[in-house]
């Protein structure tokens, strides 16, 4: 029983360090989350900053790493061309540090 508690602890563990890993899907209806890039930061329900590396993103933060294949991902998004049509609408930023959720209203999205 100890053995099973501690196997579930571990990878309760590393379960919550997974980086927030997004991929691009071609088609609206394969999407988790329909996306709009806004052209201020003050439009935005979060602000994005685009990781190089997977371990460099963060789980809800703001933080993205953009994957090759839609199975490496735990959101998949589409980026539509209105605003009205968005889930989400968000703002690339230029600095790790400038990331995160203007509108935490919109934070269960991404969970």
């Amino acid at each position: 029983m100890k053995k099973l508690l501690f196997t579930f602890f571990v990878f309760l563990i590393c379960s919550s360090g997974k980086a927030q890993k997004v991929y691009t899907v071609d088609y609206e209806s394969q999407a988790d989350l329909k996306v709009f890039v806004v052209d201020y930061e003050s439009q935005a329900d979060l602000k994005v900053f685009k990781a190089k590396y997977s371990s460099s993103a963060s789980k809800n933060e703001g933080k993205w790493f953009f994957t090759d294949y839609s199975s490496q991902a735990d959101k998949k998004i589409y980026f539509v061309k209105y605003q009205s049509q968005a889930d989400l609408k968000i703002y690339f930023v230029d600095y790790e540090s400038r990331a995160g959720w203007k509108n935490n209203s919109k934070k269960h999205l991404l969970y």
